[in-house]
């Protein structure tokens, strides 16, 4: 088995991300069996100053500092469990010394084995009026929707003042998904929860649509790289 880093930017999305990995080891191995992950989370207050000055070589710096990590810990590859991360790994792929799981091609592929054409996406204001889901999307022929201005900062708020913090409010999670209701009513087909810490309180049983949960979708396909016999080419991002 390959030896799976995981790089934490937030500790509830991170932990989310390893406990998945561990229980769908268990699932393909048997009881108490999972690969070797190893883990390093830098902590993302580091990079809040940086994000609210759209500074992405300040989060770079911390980010390789992470993959850099878990890459001497042992990692054979990593995975990060934050969408919004991904904005600034997509601009250093170059300098990535193992190679990446990329989360929103993983994501889409799940949409594309779906066979949704039309998909919202919630997340952190930068995932949402950012390129990485859009660009994953069209590559496989998938039109994303994301709420209304003022919907998109409530959703912000919601992940940094409550969820990354671990503080889950039921009026919280109902004006999420009344985001969700927003964009079905707009056509979407099923919902991404692009942020890693909203499918600690949506999923399918509370979204009126399909939900999209990138970060299990994530940690569940790092398992089954890490079981595959097959080599990896060294640095950039893994085909999904």
């Amino acid at each position: 088995m390959k030896t799976v880093g995981i790089v934490a930017h937030s500790a509830e999305g991170g932990a989310l991300c390893f406990i998945t990995a561990c229980r769908a080891g268990a699932e393909a191995l048997g009881a108490h069996m999972h690969p070797t992950i190893v883990m390093s989370c830098v902590p993302m207050g580091l990079s809040m100053p940086a994000w609210d000055a759209d500074d992405h070589e300040q989060i770079a710096t911390h980010l390789l500092t992470g993959i850099e990590h878990v890459e001497a810990a042992g990692a054979e590859f990593f995975m990060c469990p934050d969408n919004t991360a991904h904005i600034v790994l997509e601009q250093v792929a170059e300098r990535l010394p193992i190679p990446g799981l990329h989360i929103a091609h993983v994501a889409a592929a799940e949409i594309q084995r779906r066979a949704w054409g039309k998909v919202g996406l919630l997340g952190t204001e930068w995932t949402m009026t950012g390129p990485v889901y859009p660009n994953a999307l069209a590559q496989r022929g998938v039109d994303v929707l994301v709420p209304e201005p003022g919907e998109r900062k409530a959703v912000h708020d919601a992940i940094f003042d409550e969820l990354c913090q671990g503080t889950f409010e039921p009026g919280t999670t109902e004006t999420l998904i009344e985001s969700i209701r927003g964009l079905q009513g707009r056509g979407a087909e099923a919902v991404i929860l692009g942020c890693t810490e909203l499918p600690l309180v949506l999923n399918d049983s509370n979204s009126p649509i399909p939900v999209v949960d990138s970060t299990r979708l994530l940690a569940c396909r790092a398992v089954e790289l890490a079981l595959d016999d097959s080599s990896l080419a060294r640095g950039g991002w893994l085909r999904v």
